[in-house]
């Protein structure tokens, strides 16, 4: 899975929370992915790991009930800040309430940016490790990926 899937996931995500009913008319919501350029494969990779998701961890992506009343956010540490940019951490941010990652993956990824060495972490940065995730958890849980003195994911 790479970062374009992430990106049709947050697209899939954002509409279903805007529009519940969306869920039924799912061909429109593809037509409307491969106008915006992305392949059938991607789409349907999305579509997969959604799938997959509600199957097999039997999450629920949407909430039934009414939203929380404690919204509660993790503040970086000073240290943090000066490592991960804000445009990151608000791309976190982003997932964590779409659903696609939880309160744990969050802390995972924040911690890889930490242990990676970068001067700074941004936005790319915080893709590709999400990617990698989504593709295996197994593997970010127990530490297989880290950047590259390029920046890039290895396990």
């Amino acid at each position: 899975m790479n970062e374009r899937v992430v990106e049709i996931l947050i697209y899939i995500m954002s509409e279903i929370r805007r529009n519940r009913n969306v869920t039924t008319k799912l061909d429109i919501l593809s037509e409307s992915l491969i106008e915006k350029g992305y392949s059938e494969s991607e789409i349907s990779s999305a579509f997969s790991w959604l799938m997959d998701r509600l199957n097999n961890e039997s999450e629920e992506i949407i909430a039934k009930q009414e939203p929380s009343l404690s919204n509660s956010f993790r503040h970086l540490h000073e240290i943090e800040k000066a490592v991960i940019s804000i445009e990151a951490y608000g791309y976190l941010i982003q997932l964590r309430e779409l659903g696609i990652i939880d309160h744990l993956d969050l802390e995972q990824i924040l911690e890889r940016a930490m242990m990676s060495g970068a001067s700074e972490v941004d936005v790319d940065d915080v893709k590709a490790v999400v990617a990698a995730m989504l593709i295996s958890s197994d593997n970010l849980e127990s530490g297989g990926y880290f950047f590259s003195d390029d920046n890039q994911i290895v396990q």
